[in-house]
């Protein structure tokens, strides 16, 4: 049996998953990073989609996510999650990416997918320092699969190899203590 949670290296744009997640900017109108190669992938559609979500409730706040189609990735959606800026930490990041990755999790249940990928939220632009930020997603979304069922597949897709150690390095660590 293949483990709910899971690393990979690579391209979240290329996945056949049910739902990615974008490291979005509260306009949701497409960036740099990680969402500008969503939205560069997904083509004029998810465009679109962002703007009619805006149109319909303004910008989306750090920690809050929205869903929309995929356009032309192989995914059957995008949620748009937006991480909080690091500040050193004083501002209440850390509840800020709980709750992006939550809000993600409660999102793809509540439209019945069973499969997600996650990007590494907040650690690029936004200055996260990325092994707080790989922490604070994968106790995010263990403590989420404890108590829920449905999501199958949890992916943590990493640009770089020195992420995805963080993320291997968390997972494996928690695997150990969960076999005391």
């Amino acid at each position: 049996m293949q483990p709910r949670m899971q690393v990979l290296q690579g391209d979240i744009t290329t996945l056949e998953v049910d739902v990615i997640v974008n490291a979005a900017n509260s306009s949701l109108l497409g960036g740099g990073g990680v969402d500008g190669a969503i939205h560069r992938a997904a083509g004029p559609e998810l465009l679109k989609a962002c703007q009619q979500v805006r149109q319909q409730q303004g910008e989306c706040p750090p920690g809050h996510s929205v869903i929309t189609t995929a356009g032309n990735l192989r995914a059957k959606a995008v949620i748009h999650t937006v991480g909080p800026v690091w500040h050193g930490g004083g501002e209440h990041e850390a509840r800020l990416l709980e709750d992006a990755y939550r809000n993600s999790l409660l999102l793809a249940e509540a439209n019945g997918y069973t499969s997600i990928a996650f990007p590494a939220i907040s650690t690029g632009v936004y200055g996260y320092p990325k092994p707080a930020a790989a922490e604070i997603a994968v106790n995010t979304v263990s403590a989420h699969l404890i108590r829920r069922p449905q999501l199958q597949q949890v992916l943590f897709v990493c640009f770089d190899a020195e992420t995805a150690h963080l993320y291997q390095h968390l997972l494996t660590q928690q695997g150990e203590e969960s076999a005391k």
